[in-house]
This record gives C-alpha cells, sequence and structure tokens, in this order.
C-alpha cells in the first residue's frame, strides 16, 4: 500500500505558488481571498481558520467576513454583492454548511464568475460541462486563464497526476454524484480514455460497480462506507469524505482495512483535504491575474 500523501502534495505545489504570488506584488497585486463564514457550525469554523493559516503563510491577503448565524439571506446577498464590487478581492468563498433558513443555491447566481474559487456560478459550471470549445481536455481548462475549477475535484484530478497514475485504459468509479461526484466524474472524462462510472449509495449492487474500479473515489460523506469487500485489490483509492465522528474526523473508506487491499490510498485527514485548500489558494492568485488582465 502506498499512501498518497496530500499535504506533502499540497507543499510542493505552494511552493510554485509562493513565486507566483511574489511576482504578482512585484506587479502591486496583493492576491486577496475572502471567505464568507456564517453562524457557529465547527466544521466550518475549522475551515475558516485553516484557510487563514494558509493564506497568510502564501502571502495572500486574508479579507475574511464573519455573520451571524441569524443573518437573513437578502443580507448575506448584499455582503456578497458588496465583496464582488471590492476591487481589492479577488476570491470569494462561503463557507459550508449555512444555516438553517439560509441557501447556497440563491448565493450561486451572486457570486462574481470571475471571483468564485470554488466553480459554483452555473457560468464556471457551465465552462466545466462545456469546455469552452469543443472536446477540451482536462489539462486545457486547467492552464485556461479564464476557467476556475472546483477545488476539491481539482485536487483529486492533481494528485492523481502529481502521483503519476494514468487514467487512459481504467476504470474510475466514483460513489456519490453530489457537488464534487458530478464535476470529478466531468473532469475524469476530460482527461480521457477511461470508462467512467457515476453511482450513488443506494445504487443497485453497488459493490459488483466498485469492485470493477482501478481508480475508486468515494464523495458520499457516509463514515467508513467502503469497506475493503467493495474494493479491487491493487486499486487507486481516493476518500474525498469528511465525517465527524467521535475524536476526530474519519472517511468515507475503511481506512485500516482497505489500505492493506489498495495498492494507493489517500488518509483522512491529510489526503485530498490539503489539496483542495491549496487549490482555493491557487484559484485566488488566477482570479487576481484574470482580473487585472
Amino acid at each position: 500500500m502506498n499512501k498518497l500523501d496530500g499535504n506533502q502534495i499540497a507543499e510542493a505545489y505552494r511552493s510554485d505558488l509562493k513565486e507566483e504570488i511574489a511576482e504578482l506584488k512585484e506587479q502591486g497585486i496583493t492576491p486577496t481571498i475572502a471567505p464568507v463564514l456564517v453562524g457557529n457550525d465547527p466544521g466550518a469554523k475549522v475551515y475558516y481558520r485553516t484557510k487563514k493559516r494558509l493564506a497568510e503563510n502564501l502571502g495572500i491577503n486574508y479579507d475574511g467576513v464573519k455573520l451571524d448565524a441569524d443573518v437573513s439571506q437578502e443580507d448575506l446577498l448584499a455582503k456578497i454583492r458588496e465583496l464582488n464590487g471590492d476591487p481589492n478581492v479577488h476570491g470569494l468563498f462561503v463557507e459550508l454548511p449555512l444555516p438553517e433558513g439560509l441557501s447556497i443555491g440563491k448565493l450561486r447566481t451572486e457570486i462574481d464568475p470571475h471571483k468564485d474559487i470554488d466553480c459554483i456560478n452555473p457560468i464556471n459550471s457551465g465552462k466545466l460541462l462545456s469546455g469552452g470549445a469543443a472536446r477540451a481536455s482536462y489539462e486545457d481548462l486547467k492552464n485556461d486563464p479564464e476557467v476556475l475549477l472546483p477545488a476539491t475535484p481539482y485536487a483529486v484530478m492533481e494528485i492523481l497526476d502529481y502521483s503519476g497514475i494514468e487514467l487512459a485504459g481504467t476504470e474510475f468509479v466514483v460513489v456519490g454524484g453530489g457537488a464534487v461526484g458530478l464535476p470529478l466524474s466531468t473532469l475524469a472524462l476530460r482527461e480521457g480514455y477511461s470508462t467512467i462510472t457515476l453511482c450513488d449509495y443506494k445504487t443497485d449492487d453497488l459493490a459488483e460497480k466498485t469492485k470493477r474500479a482501478d481508480i475508486l473515489a468515494s464523495t458520499l460523506g457516509k463514515a467508513d462506507f467502503i469497506t475493503e469487500d467493495m474494493v479491487k485489490e491493487g486499486a487507486v483509492v481516493i476518500d474525498v469524505g469528511i465525517n465527524e465522528v467521535e475524536g476526530g474526523i474519519t472517511g468515507d473508506v475503511d481506512y485500516e482495512n482497505v489500505k492493506e487491499k489498495a495498492g494507493c490510498i489517500t488518509p483522512v485527514p491529510g489526503g485530498v483535504g490539503p489539496m483542495t485548500t491549496t487549490l482555493i489558494m491557487s484559484n485566488t492568485v488566477k482570479a487576481a491575474k484574470m482580473l487585472n488582465g
């Protein structure tokens, strides 16, 4: 078993990112991210602080916004519009989950697509699906100066690429068709030459499908859902799940048992998460270039 260490991979990306940020600062541009934290959800607060630490380490200005849990949808939308109009803010990100009564769906269209560093605005989602051009590859999308990719699916693709894991000729199974699984499937399709299967936890004969996977990714958010008997010998296993349990967090994969069977596996914590946060910062830098181009 080879552990795919997200911290180690992310650190390699951060070195290059620091150079980009230094070059922008020489031009008088300081990349600025404005995460919006609403309420007191423990998980959201952890992510908010994690982004703050990383931004400061990289030299990105962190202009975070904290709002009370009882803020109205209208006032939250007003804050988003205010940040849209602030020329010094380059990246917007709303921490999830939102308190009851607030809808991320109503915010999606309000976030400026050029500042939408997690690709939730339908315009950016559309670019992901259309590719901006017929048959645009994953590399084409990644390198397009006007395309921002959703950070978590992007992180999975970059972990695979950095680790030298080829998609060509593989069977790639994604379990979980939500905000991560669907775009991940699309990016994998754009990488090309592999068979992509998108499932959910209620899919008939799910284990039969997952056992075919050369690359298996779970994005469900169900603790230890993927068990040893659902994994092919030597498979690459990517655990995107983050689940709160007594004593900390765990992924979707029963790590201790599955790691004995997998060829490569990402741990939780320390797998996809560090790369996701790093690519949020990378997207902020890309947005700063776009907005000042």
